[in-house]
This record gives structure tokens, sequence and C-alpha cells, in this order.
């Protein structure tokens, strides 16, 4: 599904943030990147969203060289990116009215994808993150963790395979955050979704990834794994997970 093959990438003359960098990840896989400010963890994301390109070396997603943004990669940012002007119900139709405008060309939709009925597939997402009861609320009116699954149903209205999220819960408050980590967990397993998380939390991080990518200062060179988590954890296989992935970080490297 993702194939990173010796990637070198930095901005203007700074520093590379990846150098000769190699990473792949399988489809329906449910991932992890960790790492302390600055490391590139949402460089990452944004390589893998063709937003920006190597200075050598591939990204392939899908099988494909990703030489542009593809339209079954959905990109969830840390601000939502809803239109504030914009219902909870416009803003989860927007994607599928740029793809019914443009039609299946490939660049704005999948070339063999029909698009669906648009309400029918907003209303699906509505009930399924329960926001029926702000589908006609705008992104000011509401609140956080409503916005952020206003963001999660755009997203999924557009049947994508691939799913990024940058930090997506750092702002949210615990009981808000712990439930949209489960939903996130629940669309993975549900749907075969491969899921790309974001984050500098080193419990989410062994909560929501059954493999988690630790990333050190830059340039990071080398993918440090931690691979085959249990789907079910009890408390101290967590403790243990919390600590190992700690000791990598502060290892610095």
């Amino acid at each position: 599904m993702i194939d990173l093959q010796n990637v070198s990438f930095g901005y203007g003359r700074g520093k590379r943030i990846f150098e000769g960098f190699s990473w792949s990840a399988k489809r329906g896989e449910a991932w992890v990147v960790l790492g302390s400010s600055g490391c590139g963890k949402s460089t990452l994301l944004y390589l893998l969203a063709g937003l920006v390109h190597p200075e050598e070396g591939k990204v392939r997603v899908g099988d494909e060289l990703l030489e542009r943004p593809r339209p079954r990669t959905g990109l969830i940012l840390q601000d939502y990116g809803l239109l504030p002007w914009a219902t909870v119900q416009d803003n989860i139709a927007l994607g599928l009215r740029v793809r019914q405008f443009y039609g299946p060309d490939g660049r704005h939709a999948p070339r063999d994808e029909k698009t669906p009925q648009i309400n029918e597939k907003v209303e699906e997402w509505l009930e399924q993150l329960g926001l029926q009861e702000v589908a006609a609320s705008y992104p000011g009116q509401i609140s956080g963790g409503q916005r952020q699954r206003a963001a999660i149903g755009r997203t999924l209205a557009l049947n994508p395979d691939l799913l990024l999220m940058d930090e997506p819960f750092a702002s949210l408050d615990a009981p808000t955050r712990e439930g949209l980590q489960r939903l996130t967990l629940r669309l993975n397993e549900e749907s075969g979704l491969t899921t790309v998380v974001v984050t500098h939390s080193i419990e989410e991080a062994a909560l929501l990834g059954r493999r988690v990518l630790v990333l050190g200062l830059p340039p990071n060179r080398t993918a440090r794994v931690v691979k085959n988590l249990k789907e079910e954890q009890n408390a101290q296989d967590r403790a243990g997970l919390v600590e190992r992935l700690r000791g990598m970080l502060e290892s610095r490297e």
C-alpha cells in the first residue's frame, strides 16, 4: 500500500528531514507515526499525500508512483479544514460535489468510481458519526469533537483506501478524544482502511497503533518500527509498550 524507497527531503537550505529513508506499510494496517516536535511527522504525511515531493527517492501509494495527490487518499489536518461559512452537512458534501463537477477523471475522482447520490451519502455519515442534530449548524457553533467528526465524515464520504491524520485529537478534552480514538480503531477494523495517524503522545500511539513508526532527530535515515502490537491489551501490556516507546524517543536517534 505504501512504499518509500531511499527518500530524501528537506525544506530550503536547512538540514534534511529524511535522508535515504525507506519504509513500507501493507493495505489495511493501522499505523501511528510518533515523535517529538520538528522530527518530520507532518512532513511524512505531506509526502504520502503528494503535497510535497522527495528530492531523491520514490514514494509509491497503492502500487503507483506518487506524482500528485491521489483521489483515494484522505487527509485530515490539525485545524480540521472545515469551511466556516458552510453547514456541517454542506462541509461533508463538499468533496462529493467537487467529484460530481469534474467526473471520474482520475485526478479528482477515481476513474472506476461512480459518484454516489450526495444526499444519501451525507445522511449516512451524519448518522454514523452522530451529527444529525448539528447538520444545519456551522463549524463555529459546534464543539471541537463535532468539528473533528465532521472532518472525518467529509473525508470518509469519498471512500478512501488510505486515511492520513495529523495529530487529530491533540486539542480535544479527554472524553471526546477517547471516543474519537475508539472510532478510528473501529473504522480501521470494519472497513480495512489503511490509517496513518501522527501524534506526539506516547499513550495515544500505544492505543491506536498496531504498528508504530518512531521518528527521531533529523535527518531520519532508518525506520524504527514497533510491530505486531496486540489488539487486546491489558494494563500491564500497555504500560510496557509505553515505556518501550518512551525509551526509543529518549534515545534521540
